[in-house]
């Protein structure tokens, strides 16, 4: 494991760090060489190739003793000034078989960019017709949300105010249930209030009553005591009036 993760590291500084600052001091110098500048180019058309071509046989190769390392010596071998095996790579192996199929390759590549393009527009047609068609359920969802919100709230405020209308009418019943059963609590009972206010009425009339009475008592005894002198003086009277019509 830390041998690859060395490798990997050798292959990152040697194989790009590396050579591209070295085609960096090609391209910045004043006079530029063309040789150097091919050298170069031909270099990274073959690192492209490898990196292509690797994540294939990767599948199939990583599994061979010093795998790792012999990339590593390729890279190296392809752009070591002794060596400088770019040029070899390239006139030999590279250039016969890209020149062969350049027309083929042209031409698929030409079909691929009409495909990816057609394919783009496809997408894009379609993701438009679906963003487009979420909007609009996505405003029919808001929309009904809101009117199922609004009818619940008035539905809520409605039955707030019928449970207010309920509250103030229970108030107004036991605010007008309270007098009465306070007076009821302090009233006594119906028979006892009547006895009382007849004894409380019968009480203080009695006096009267019986002063009345014996006030019209002895009237009635000085009238009759009145009525009995009259009748003597009469009856004296006639004795008087009978003595004196009789003869001596």
């Amino acid at each position: 494991m830390l041998g690859d993760f060395i490798t990997r590291t050798l292959l990152m500084l040697l194989g790009y760090a590396y050579p591209a600052f070295e085609c960096y001091k090609t391209v910045e110098k004043n006079k530029v060489e063309i040789e150097e500048l091919r050298f170069w180019c031909q270099y990274w058309i073959i690192v492209a190739m490898l990196s292509v071509t690797e994540r294939i046989a990767d599948i199939f190769i990583s599994w061979l003793p010093m795998y790792g390392e012999m990339k590593l010596a390729f890279i190296i071998y392809l752009w070591y000034p002794k060596t400088k095996g770019t040029g070899y790579v390239y006139e030999v192996l590279l250039r016969p078989v890209v020149a062969k199929h350049e027309t083929d390759i042209d031409r698929k590549l030409m079909e691929l960019k009409a495909r990816a393009w057609d394919l783009v527009a496809f997408y894009w047609q379609h993701c438009a017709n679906f963003g487009q068609t979420t909007f609009v359920q996505m405003l029919q969802f808001l929309a009904a949300q809101s009117s199922r919100v609004s009818s619940r709230g008035s539905s809520q405020k409605e039955e707030e105010e019928e449970e207010e209308e309920e509250g103030s009418q229970d108030s107004s019943s036991q605010r007008r249930s309270k007098p009465t059963r306070e007076s009821s609590k302090k009233r006594p009972p119906a028979t006892p209030t009547t006895t009382t206010i007849n004894r409380d009425i019968s009480q203080p009339s009695n006096p009267t009553h019986v002063r009345v009475q014996a006030e019209d008592g002895h009237r009635d005894s000085k009238a009759g005591e009145d009525g009995d002198s009259e009748s003597q003086l009469h009856a004296a009277r006639l004795r008087l009036r009978r003595s004196n019509s009789r003869p001596d």
